[in-house]
Formats: structure tokens, sequence, C-alpha cells
């Protein structure tokens, strides 16, 4: 048996792979697909099997969905705000190095999870209809936050609340999978566009080391994420956020936070369903489909799958870093750009439909008209802040 698990683990671990690479492939697609085979096809296999391969490819898909954020600009829905400090690193040839901070985030929030596993499923136990009250008024200290840094502070604002009405008619479409083509178009689409406009040439990148201290990303992260993994509404960009208040770290512990949120959002997701048997990630979905609520044993396993998968992606990650920093410089960033774009249309295309390739136009125009305002990029997570402080007040 343990074999078996084993092997589940790899070829989860190489699926998280994939679908981290691929632009559009997230693991929720996966996870629908898993749950259909388990009742046909997968009938017959142990569901501790299925439940260990969902978990080793979520967590993987943690490490390595940023590196097309970061060297294509081509966001996941957790992983739109790696863009901005990280694209700034690519175009000084320190991608590498962005990418290796987001990991070093992500391989210690393994290691914070498995410590503060237990305590937490106390804390969620008895906090959790308190701090269900508090979520939109921390939301609108995030909003302040992100106002107070800029020197147009009313710009700032408009920004805010322009991409919030975006996000919250989005939204409200009868559109599948709005965030798609909402985020893509904000963060992607607008910054591919500028990169084809400006010609951006991407230098010859760095394979060096990151300096840069841990504790404070890290204390953001571990006290914003439980947030976020058990309340509706809100995801990894929200938790990134409001991490921020509280650590107020600089660009490159910004990565790190980011990578941090990312993997303990996707830990603290399986903790939820054993504490409260709610669902907020599209893995834990998967595994209530097919399992039902988690006994203790079975989230032990899920928890040693996500500590062994997580060390092993860590390398994995460091690897297709390097790989892909020696060389992205070859390839020319404007045709590569189109590229990326043409597929992201076909993508939003495929899973949206045409209106879905109406939004991504209309988020795409409203990301280039924001960046041409001067003001930080980070302002345009309005687009699902304001949504979630109107779905929690009303």
């Amino acid at each position: 048996m343990l074999f078996q698990l084993f092997l589940f683990l790899l070829v989860g671990i190489l699926a998280g792979t994939i679908t981290g690479l691929i632009p559009g492939i997230h693991i929720n697609l996966i996870g629908v697909f898993l749950i259909s085979l388990s009742t046909t096809i997968l009938s017959s296999t142990n569901p501790l099997y299925l439940i260990v391969f969902i978990s080793s490819m979520a967590i993987t898909h943690t490490f390595t969905d940023f590196i097309p954020s970061i060297f294509l600009g081509c966001p996941d829905t957790d992983t739109e705000l790696s863009i901005l400090p990280g694209h700034k690193l690519l175009k000084r040839g320190l991608g590498y190095e962005a990418i290796v901070l987001t990991a070093y985030g992500s391989i210690a929030a393994i290691i914070l999870l498995t410590v503060i596993a237990l305590p937490s499923i106390f804390l969620i136990s008895k906090t959790y209809f308190f701090i269900e009250k508090l979520i939109p008024y921390l939301l609108i200290i995030s909003i302040i936050f992100l106002i107070s840094l800029e020197k147009k502070k009313l710009t700032a604002l408009f920004v805010i609340l322009l991409s919030g009405f975006l996000g919250w008619s989005v939204l409200n479409l009868p559109l599948k999978e709005p965030l798609l083509p909402l985020l893509t178009g904000l963060f992607g689409g607008s910054m591919l566009i500028t990169s084809i406009k400006n010609k951006t040439q991407i230098p010859k990148q760095k394979i060096t080391k990151p300096k840069t201290k841990l504790f404070k990303p890290l204390l953001g992260s571990v006290i914003a994420s439980p947030l976020c993994s058990f309340l509706p509404g809100l995801g990894s960009g929200q938790a990134a956020i409001i991490g921020n208040v509280i650590s107020k770290t600089n660009q490159k512990g910004f990565l790190v936070l980011l990578g941090a949120t990312n993997t303990l959002v996707m830990g603290f997701s399986f903790i939820s369903l054993y504490v409260i048997g709610k669902t907020r990630t599209g893995a834990a979905v998967a595994i209530k489909e097919i399992i039902g609520i988690l006994s203790w044993r079975i989230l032990i396993v899920v928890m040693l799958a996500v500590l062994v998968s997580g060390f092993i992606s860590f390398f994995l990650t460091l690897s297709l870093a390097k790989f892909f920093s020696e060389k992205i410089h070859k390839f020319n960033y404007t045709i590569l750009s189109s590229a990326t774009l043409l597929v992201l249309v076909i993508i939003v295309f495929l899973v949206s439909g045409f209106l879905g390739l109406l939004v991504l136009a209309a988020s795409t125009l409203t990301g280039i008209y924001c960046i041409s305002l001067n003001v930080k990029r980070t302002n345009m997570m309005g687009c699902l802040l304001i949504p979630t402080i109107i779905l929690y007040l009303l």
C-alpha cells in the first residue's frame, strides 16, 4: 500500500507541474475530471490513493504556477499579484530570484503548516463565526493601506473603485469561471499589450540566490491565510493584501508572502474541510466529493502528502526556474508576448465563451487605462476586494 501511495503522490506532483506551467489549466479542471472518473473508470481504486494524488497535485501547483506568471505574464487566479514585482525583477535580469523568492515562501509555508496544523484546528473551531464578522472591515483597512502607499491618493481610490465596479459586474454575469477573463485581462493582457507596445527586451537572467528577510512576510501570511481558507469569497489575492497590511514588507518580501500565502491557503483548505466541513478550493471540493468529510486519519495522510510533495516541489521549482531563466532571453519577447496573449484568448474562449472574450477585452482595456494613471497595479485588486466587502456587508 505504501508503494501505491507514493506512486500516486509522484503522479500528482507531475500533474501539478503540468497545471502550474500551462496557463489556464487549473487544478480545478483536473479535480472535476477526477470526480467523474471516480464513479466510473476509477470506481475500484482506493479513494485514499486519489486523495493523495489530489493533495500532492494541488500543493505542487502552488509552487510551479508562479513560473508562467513571472516569466510570461500569464496569471493564475491565485498568482495575479506576482506579475507586478516579479516582472520588474525579470526586466532587471532577476527573474530567477523572483521565482526562488516565491519558492522560499512556499516551502516555509509547508514547514509552518505542519507545525501549526494542530493548534489551527482548535482555533478555527473556536473563532470561525467571530472572525467572519470582521472580514469586511479587514478588507476596508487593506484598501486604506493601499491608498496610503500612493502619492496620487485620489487616483488610487479611483482605480480601486473602477476595478471594483468591473469586478462586481463580471461576478454577477452568467459566466463560467468569471475570474479567468477578469484577472487575465487586468493583470495579464494589459501587461502583455504594454510589453508589445513598448517592445520590451528581457535581459540575460542572473542565476543568483536572493537575499531578503523572511520573518515579516511569513508572519503576515500565517495570520491572513487561515482567514481566506475557511471563509467564502476570499482567496489568495485578498489574503496577500491583508498579509501585506500586517507585515508591510518590501518588493522581494512581497514575493515571499505571495508564495507562502498561495501554499498556506491551499493547505488550510484541507484543515477547514476537516474542522467545519467547508470547501474553499477546487482540491478540497474534489476530496469531499470522493470521500466526504475528512476523518482525522485521512487528514494525517493528506498532511503527510502535503509535506512530502512540498519538499519535492521546492527543488523541482528551483530546477525549472533555472532552466527558464537560461532560455528566456534567447526569445524575442515581443513575439513571445503576442503568442502568449493569443493562447490566453483561446483559453478564455474555450472556458468562458464569447461573453468571456468580452469580459477579457473590457478588463484588459481597464488594466491598460489604470497602468497609464501611474499608480501601483495592486490597486486593481479592488476587482475582488470591493465585491467581497459588498458580499459581507449586504
